[in-house]
């Protein structure tokens, strides 16, 4: 069933846990949010799976607890999506990872971290303005049948909160620092937008033999390495040349190249492009800008710090960066794993027009508090992600036995394309009464979950039946 190939991915994450009644705990939570209707918090869990209300506190405190170990949990939910997710897209032998930072409207006036943000988004149906937590996400790209999903590895908070008025870390090294926390092995290709077209993001990459696909604004400007001179001189050589705006290398159309549309999910649109090689001077370095024209969208301007990777290659990673954006969609409407309501009842409140939060003249006992908070929220988070990510995996992996469990009606069932978040979800809910009455004795988590059920709620006796 649906479910043995859930359970069995999951255990390959007990080593996160310090305990075995953790890794129980966890796997009822995970459980829990895969199969919930609606995404009220971790009330939403506990209506799921006809828990006793006793089963609440000790949700909370798993959140909370420091035996469920955040970093073990990261770097083993990554080790088990490169082994057990086959699709994996890659480019010259590399995994294409996305990044990119999402905001998540919280208004709890004892919530740490939470500040007035701006969001720059063009969408008429956001705020300009919103009070909320800032986190930045690494996602992986796989394939699923004959489409694509960025599978989420790990997300933080990364504003908000100042510990130390030493600490002068920005948004582009708490990127960094995130991707290091995944410990991958191997070099990857690491897609973003403009935001992240800087030396910092470029060098910090560099350092790891990681490579950057990202956009360039439309001002950026580069230079040609330096001529030269026919004789030595005195000081140092000169090491940049002519000086051009990138924008320019479309202007001579003669130059241009024409090539069928890489870009996922356009058929018969045909792109002219440019590939010149030119020092960057933010990173000091020879980098690949690719200037492209589109029919319909017009033109972008993409750089790669990669010298041996082809244009159209370069193009289509970057035409698959949005996906990323179609994974916090799903994270946020379907699996609510940014619905937690966790506030801290020691903390002074935050006033309508807060900004970072800075804690380096507050007492130990309450900067220990805020850190046990906000790693809840991290829990919290990442296992929403790890949920959807075992959704997403066996959407890839079993999409024919998803579809015999679905069990319901949708409108747009497209063939030649996995199955959406929302069905799985639908699908494990459906055969989740199956799996409690047929699956085998070894599996521990149902004697755990049945000496939990409360028999006087209609979601629990469902389940005993």
């Amino acid at each position: 069933m649906l479910w043995n190939d859930w359970w069995s991915l999951v255990c390959e994450l007990r080593p996160a846990c310090a305990r075995t009644r953790t890794f129980l705990w966890m796997s009822l939570c995970l459980a829990g949010i895969s199969i919930r209707k609606d995404l009220q918090g971790v009330t939403s869990i506990v209506r799921s799976l006809g828990l006793e209300s006793a089963c609440y506190d000790r949700l909370l405190d798993l959140f909370h607890s420091p035996a469920l170990d955040l970093n073990h949990l990261t770097r083993a939910w990554c080790a088990l999506v490169f082994r057990a997710s086959p699709g994996i897209l890659r480019v010259n032998g590399m995994p294409v990872l996305v990044g990119d930072g999402i905001k998540v409207a919280k208004t709890g006036r004892r919530m740490p971290g939470v500040k007035k943000l701006h969001q720059e988004s063009e969408s008429n149906t956001k705020p300009e303005y919103i009070f909320g937590h800032s986190c930045q996400a690494i996602a992986v790209l796989t394939r699923a049948l004959s489409g694509v999903f960025a599978l989420p590895l790990a997300c933080r908070i990364h504003e908000g909160l100042v510990f130390s008025n030493r600490d002068h870390r920005t948004l582009l090294d708490k990127m960094i620092l995130l991707l290091d926390s995944l410990g991958l092995q191997k070099p990857c290709y690491f897609a973003a937008d403009a935001y992240f077209a800087t030396g910092k993001i470029v060098r910090g990459l560099l350092d790891r033999g990681n490579h950057l696909v990202t956009r360039v604004k439309c001002n950026s400007v580069a230079f040609f390495p330096a001529t030269p001179p026919p004789s030595r001189r005195r000081g140092r050589p000169a090491r940049y040349g002519k000086k051009i705006k990138v924008a320019v290398l479309l202007k001579d159309t003669g130059r241009l190249q024409d090539a069928p549309s890489p870009v996922y999910g356009e058929i018969g649109v045909t792109l002219r492009f440019r590939v010149a090689d030119l020092l960057w001077r933010p990173a000091g370095i020879l980098v690949r800008f690719v200037v492209v024209q589109h029919p319909r969208r017009g033109a972008i301007l993409l750089m790669c710090t990669d010298l041996n990777l082809c244009a159209l290659d370069i193009i289509r990673i970057y035409g698959l960066r949005f996906k990323i954006e179609v994974s916090f969609k799903q994270a946020i409407h379907v699996i609510g794993a940014y619905a937690y309501h966790f506030w801290m009842a020691a903390m002074t409140p935050l006033r309508r027009v807060s900004g970072n939060q800075y804690l380096h003249h507050k007492s130990h006992e309450y900067r220990t508090a805020v850190r046990r908070k906000l790693a809840a929220y991290h829990r919290h988070i990442q296992l929403g992600l790890i949920a959807q990510g075992l959704l997403q995996i066996l959407s890839a992996t079993k999409p024919e036995l998803v579809w015999r469990s679905f069990g319901s009606w949708i409108r747009t069932v497209r063939t030649g394309l996995a199955p959406s978040e929302q069905v799985v979800a639908s699908a494990l809910r459906n055969t989740f009464p199956e799996f409690l009455a047929t699956a085998a004795k070894s599996v521990i988590l149902l004697k755990f979950l049945r000496d939990r059920l409360d028999l006087s709620r209609t979601e629990g006796t469902t389940l005993a039946a």
